[in-house]
């Protein structure tokens, strides 16, 4: 029997109500004069009438309008996406984030004729939108819980008693102190909540950004920035003082950039460093808090994902009395870890070690570390100088970044001293030509140069959920490996959509790839003789050393990484 058609007032999810005989054509015109009259939304006035259950709308809606309904009570908030929207907007379009897969975010809606909502949540956010309907009642509940964590509420954050934090000696008024710590005691927990958050995520940085009509703390896990929190934007100020406070910064200066340190005493055992730095915007300042955490210089090099050849190579060359070992990559690729490494194998009271850093990250009990000041004249080159009259075994530059520094590090590596230092170039062939273009002589470089060791930072596929792939043949010939590697004997894996409880997206933690070249006797004639890059690395493979993108593929063999990892960190 054919339906009679509602009157054209009727629309959306009162309409489909009307045709599913869920209600008749006078409830549904009745409701919505009601909803009209008390602005409330049509769903929420007709479950608050009672005359059909939010389960029965939501299944039927689902159902009519062709996309999935799911029940929020088997969802849980801890792992809802990073990348959240906004409260206010989430509030006004009743639309919250239920999870991010390729860019495209499912959202939970009510109303999945709302296009309106749905519209300015995907101009916000950015993102291709995926509807899931959920039940009115359960969605209302879970937007009052997820704005109320961002709210403004944060006097009932509890660190618990074992947190302190050291100002280590800080010169500024004690009255400023007080003040802050008593005034703003919401402030103090809530930032001592955020830096716990982070250590316990295994955060690298946590950013705090102010925006013109939002404040943002977002944290970098595994190498990618995570939103997590959008605190009131009432709180900028009060947070960039009382992090000033206890970083010895000076609170009344606003207009240039400001460096400095705190120390956060976790337990009588674990005291973790944090290096901070703010930066005015035109809205603010913004705040990046680099964590540097002790442990990670002793994790020893097996922990730092060396292969056998590529870990002895390396021990052997910085176990030399003399010679220059160069660590290059991008910022954030772990050169700092690898150095402090070897600085703690090297660290013995037979030997006198000294550094100079800008600044010093993670202090090491016997070893002579200074931070460098271009302000004062203390720069890398002036600390190198000073070293070399204080009867130095092992020197450390934080990096060689002028023709005088390079200069320095040549000759002390020469003279009896083993140096080790940082580079910013793409590989390892590729330092030996910097240091050319720089203006250091050829035979120089030739004669003090060891070793070199080019290294990236691949996110470790999580051990829990990752899946085992099947790629075509042509597929693995053209990422790099070879007709001999595919023998069969190895699986690939990839990581879960979605990934699980335990790991962000598929995968914890990160793994290192390694192109270590040990200067030999050939590469130091191509050196001589004004060889390039490419001449060097020809010669290199030659002598049996892997690539970068060689090392990353004999990780996704070993099941550590991706191969999408691979490709994303060795693609130069």
């Amino acid at each position: 029997m054919a339906t009679t058609s509602p009157p054209s007032k009727l629309s959306g999810i009162a309409r489909m109500l009307v045709q599913e005989k869920l209600i008749s054509e006078e409830e549904a015109n009745t409701v919505q004069s009601q909803a009209n009259t008390q602005k409330t939304p049509f769903i929420s006035q007709i479950i608050a009438s009672k005359k059909i259950s939010a389960e029965k709308i939501a299944e039927t809606s689902a159902r009519a309008f062709g996309f999935p309904y799911i029940n929020l009570d088997a969802i849980n908030t801890d792992y809802l996406p990073a990348k959240s929207i906004d409260p206010k907007l989430m509030q006004a379009n009743r639309v919250f984030a239920l999870q991010n897969r390729n860019n495209v975010l499912y959202v939970a809606i009510s109303d999945p004729t709302n296009l309106h909502a749905l519209d300015s949540v995907q101009f916000q956010m950015g993102m291709t939108l995926s509807p899931v309907v959920v039940e009115d009642d359960k969605l209302s509940k879970w937007i009052d819980r997820i704005v109320e964590s961002k709210d403004t509420s944060m006097s009932s954050l509890d660190v618990g008693d074992d947190f302190d934090l050291d100002m280590g000696g800080n010169d500024q008024e004690d009255e400023v102190e007080i003040a802050l710590e008593v005034d703003d005691a919401p402030v103090v927990k809530f930032l001592q909540k955020m830096l716990l958050d982070a250590i316990n995520m295994g955060a690298s940085d946590l950013h705090f950004e102010p925006y013109e009509k939002f404040y943002r703390i977002r944290y970098r896990v595994d190498g990618e920035l995570r939103d997590i929190a959008q605190p009131p934007l009432a709180i900028k100020d009060k947070l960039a003082s009382r992090i000033k406070v206890i970083s010895n910064l000076d609170i009344s200066e606003k207009r240039i950039p400001q460096d400095g340190r705190m120390k956060l005493t976790l337990s009588k055992t674990r005291t973790i460093d944090f290096r901070v730095s703010t930066l005015p915007l035109i809205h603010g300042e913004k705040i990046v808090m680099r964590i540097l955490d002790p442990t990670s210089a002793t994790l020893g090099i097996e922990a730092l994902g060396y292969e056998p050849e590529q870990k002895e190579a390396l021990l052997k060359a910085v176990s030399r009395p003399y010679g220059l070992v160069l660590v290059t990559g991008p910022t954030g690729s772990g050169k700092t870890v690898s150095l402090y490494t070897c600085l703690n194998i090297l660290n013995n009271p037979s030997v006198n070690i000294s550094t100079a850093e800008d600044p010093a990250e993670i202090p090491l009990a016997g070893i002579n570390q200074v931070n460098v000041n271009d302000k004062q004249g203390l720069t890398f080159a002036a600390a190198l100088k000073s070293f070399l009259r204080q009867d130095p075994d092992i020197i450390m530059i934080g990096e060689i970044r002028d023709l005088e520094t390079a200069d320095m590090a040549i000759k002390a590596a020469s003279t009896g001293h083993m140096v080790l230092s940082t580079l910013h170039t793409n590989d390892a062939p590729s330092t030996l030509t910097r240091l050319m273009n720089m203006g250091v002589a050829p035979f120089n470089i030739a004669s003090a140069v060891s070793l070199i060791t080019a290294q990236r930072l691949a996110r470790r596929l999580c051990k829990n959920c990752k899946v085992p792939l099947t790629l075509p043949k042509e597929a693995l010939l053209s990422v790099g490996y070879k007709e001999a590697d595919l023998d069969g004997s190895w699986q690939l894996y990839g990581p879960k959509e979605g990934g699980c409880e335990m790991c962000n997206g598929g995968y914890k933690g990160r793994v290192g790839i390694y192109q270590v070249m040990p200067i030999t006797d050939a590469i130091s004639r191509i050196i001589m003789t004004n060889g390039n890059a490419h001449d060097i690395a020809d010669q290199a493979k030659r002598e049996g050393v892997k690539d970068l993108r060689e090392s990353g593929l004999l990780k996704a063999k070993q099941g550590l990484t991706s191969i999408e990892e691979v490709e994303a960190v060795t693609n130069e």
